[in-house]
């Protein structure tokens, strides 16, 4: 009996030890689901299903509770023996009302959305998929919570709980994109990044500065890129993806493909994206003052206002992109995971259609040319996660990322000979060390970060009639940013109902800058400058789940900018007469944030979440009115300026509430519906209080949506987990 007890465990043990592969598929359809989560606790261990619903468990065995969570799913738990059973093959039931969504913009690593007491919104591939964007400011737009600013067809810059353009940060595959040039000014670096290859994205809203630092005052916007996916079998497993497109407002022509190649420990994934926009079409219904009743061509040597013949089209506002993205992968083994990463996206010339619209009191236009030049963005991204479960963590991840920046602007007057370029490149280097470590009701999650940026700004011009060279600035003086940071989080389960989250970040940054190439033009009283300061933030906050169909959270927390390169040594005019010079003594500014959201499901029909927030800023860098050598206009291009400059010289408030419901009817439709309100407000340098530009307008989306299933259940077995 002994030894057919002892034959039996060894034959189980080794069934179990070669069934490491999980098949998880739709209940209804018996589609594969890809992107489902699966994670457990102890052992520490998380995966995502490749495109045939598969995944390799073998990190779990021992698991007595593993969650599989997909986006539109319910969640299911099951303990890694009882997988046995049903064959390793896991079937999800479709749920539009969860709000248990895997997150990983709040910490840095997967968690459950619900175990998080700030707001983070999740747009999926799947939603991506099926409104298709043209560029990835059309995809943050999505969730109904983004408010998109655009000046030119070329452009996308995000507006977040009254907050935008350097008071937001953005990061890729976990690895922060502000640069050092980051401006107050509408930017536009997230059109670099190609939709087509995010395979999810995550929009945390409102101060994030104890994970990221500087910058994430109004939100974080998470960008995860495709992940390069193995082969479960000893055979190698192709995959990918092929897509044309053409829409007509634009004449937009894309091609895009990406393909997979997965082995047993190596993976490699190539993308490559080519789109051309024309010159958009606006609606005819719109204000007359918004038509385009102009060209400007230089003819014979002379600037020509010519008719355009369509003033519904916008020209010129049309420009082409190219993407491509490399990614290799290697797992030695179950507790490493080495990736490699690299992305490059470049864009033609284009138009700052605002400008080209600007005209004289003669109704002449003021510009003939007003172009961005190329938009360059690299990046060489290096990670190693290692699954410790030591004493010192339970999950590490080391990244390693080198940028390239590029930059430029091309302008002329109309009728004027001087074409000048001021041409902007930055070198950005980081690395960043984050730790995981859970014990029974305690979770920690720590690291520290170092940021290098090298600026070098390059102002020419020539004169269009002979091509003589003239002296013109530069926009920035050669400078060096540097910051470097320490961060510790901690979760504490209380009960089943009540987690209590904290955390403390400690940053310094130091910016060393070169004035000497400025002398030529500016009356300066110095050649170089050194900044330096440190800042220290930190939050609190709870999430109260009285049931499994409520959660209750409320925030406090605090997040601060420091200065950059833009801030303190930018020269340029910025109107008429009026002028922005350095500033060499800028400190940090604050944002000091309390929020309480309510989440509530009804019946597994109807969900609903209301979320108010209200932010201080202290501190805020604004222009102002500035002297230079006791002076308080200089000249600049020829002409007398009134001089400005970034100074900490004001406060500002901004407060409002997100509400959002998701109806699932008969039939296979639903109905979901987000709405958005703030009111931002700042102190003007005559100490009035008025509106602030960056606090978006009443806004929100509302779908209506249907979704046709066919149920295999009658042609094959159902196993439904519960």
């Amino acid at each position: 009996m002994k030894n057919i007890i002892i034959l039996w465990l060894s034959v189980s043990l080794s069934y179990i030890a070669v069934a490491q592969v999980i098949t998880v598929k739709d209940i209804e359809t018996g589609a594969p689901l890809d992107m489902t989560t699966l994670s457990s606790v102890n052992p520490k261990a998380v995966t995502m299903t490749n495109a045939e619903g598969q995944a390799d468990i073998s990190s779990f065995v021992g698991a007595e509770k593993i969650e599989i969570r997909r986006l539109g799913y319910k969640t299911e738990e099951i303990a890694y023996t009882a997988l046995a059973q049903v064959n390793f093959e896991v079937l999800l039931v479709v749920s539009t009302t969860v709000f248990d969504e895997i997150v990983v913009s709040a910490t840095r690593w997967s968690q459950n959305s619900s175990d998080v007491p700030t707001k983070i919104t999740v747009i999926s591939a799947k939603e991506v998929a099926l409104q298709n964007p043209q560029t990835a400011a059309d995809l943050l737009s999505i969730s109904g919570e983004v408010f998109i600013q655009k000046s030119q067809q070329g452009g996308g810059s995000p507006m977040i709980r009254g907050f935008a353009t350097n008071r937001l940060l953005y990061t890729i595959d976990g690895v922060r994109m502000n640069s050092a040039i980051f401006r107050a000014g509408n930017i536009q670096n997230v059109i670099s990044l190609d939709p087509f290859v995010i395979e999810n994205t995550e929009v945390f809203f409102g101060p994030g500065s104890i994970i990221y630092g500087s910058d994430a005052i109004g939100g974080v916007m998470s960008f995860q890129t495709l992940t390069a996916q193995m082969s479960l079998t000893a055979k190698p497993s192709i995959t990918g993806k092929a897509v044309s497109r053409y829409a007509s407002a634009n004449n937009e022509n894309t091609h895009h493909f990406d393909i997979n190649t997965g082995w047993k420990k190596w993976a490699a994934i190539t993308s490559f994206t080519h789109t051309t926009f024309g010159n958009l079409r606006m609606g005819k219904h719109g204000p007359d003052e918004y038509l385009k009743t102009y060209t400007v061509q230089r003819i014979d040597s002379l600037d020509r206002v010519l008719e355009n013949v369509d003033p519904l089209v916008q020209d010129p506002s049309g420009y082409s992109q190219v993407n491509l993205m490399q990614k290799i992968r290697f797992n030695p083994n179950e507790v490493w995971d080495l990736q490699y990463g690299f992305h490059y996206s470049e864009t033609s010339a284009y138009a700052r259609y605002d400008r080209h619209l600007e005209t004289q009191s003669n109704g002449s236009p003021v510009y003939a040319v007003w172009n961005y030049g190329p938009q360059i963005w690299r990046m060489n991204n290096f990670s190693v996660t290692h699954t410790g479960n030591n004493v010192v963590y339970d999950r590490m991840t080391i990244r390693l990322a080198e940028q390239y920046f590029e930059e430029s602007r091309i302008d002329r007057q109309l009728n004027a000979s001087r074409l000048r370029t001021n041409l902007e490149k930055v070198k950005a280097y980081s690395a960043n060390v984050d730790f995981e470590k859970s014990v029974n009701k305690h979770q920690w999650y720590y690291g520290v970060e170092y940021v290098f940026n090298e600026v070098t700004s390059i102002g020419s011009a020539i004169n269009v009639k002979n091509g003589s060279p003239i002296s013109v600035s530069d926009r920035y003086p050669a400078s060096a940013w540097k910051s470097y940071a320490g961060y510790f989080n901690y979760q504490f389960v209380a009960s089943k109902q009540l987690l209590l989250q904290t955390g403390v970040r400690v940053s310094g940054f130091n910016i060393q800058s070169d004035f000497s190439r400025h002398l030529d033009f500016f009356p300066f009283d110095f050649t170089s400058s050194s900044t330096q300061n440190a800042n220290t933030t930190a939050s609190i906050g709870f999430v109260y789940t009285p049931a499994e169909t409520w959660k209750i959270s409320v925030n406090a927390s605090t997040g601060f900018r420091a200065p950059n390169v833009d801030d303190i040594g930018k020269i340029f005019d910025f109107g008429s007469g009026e002028v922005i010079v350095p500033n060499t003594s800028l400190e940090a500014e604050y944002a000091y944030n309390g929020e309480i959201s309510v989440s509530k499901i009804f019946g597994d029909v109807v969900k609903m979440d209301a979320t108010a927030f209200y932010t201080y800023l202290d501190n805020a860098m604004v222009r102002r009115a500035f002297q230079v050598n006791s002076k308080d206009s200089i000249l600049y291009d020829g002409q007398l300026s009134k001089v400005y400059a970034i100074q900490n010289a004001a406060y500002g408030t901004v407060y409002g509430f997100n509400a959002g419901i998701e109806i699932k009817l008969p039939s296979g439709f639903s109905l979901s519906s987000r709405y958005n309100y703030q009111l931002g407000k700042e102190e003007m340098d005559n100490e009035e209080v008025k509106r602030s530009r960056h606090a978006a307008p009443a806004f929100g989306v509302t779908r209506l949506a249907y979704q046709k299933t066919s149920c295999l259940c009658n042609f094959m077995p159902c196993i439904m987990l519960r």
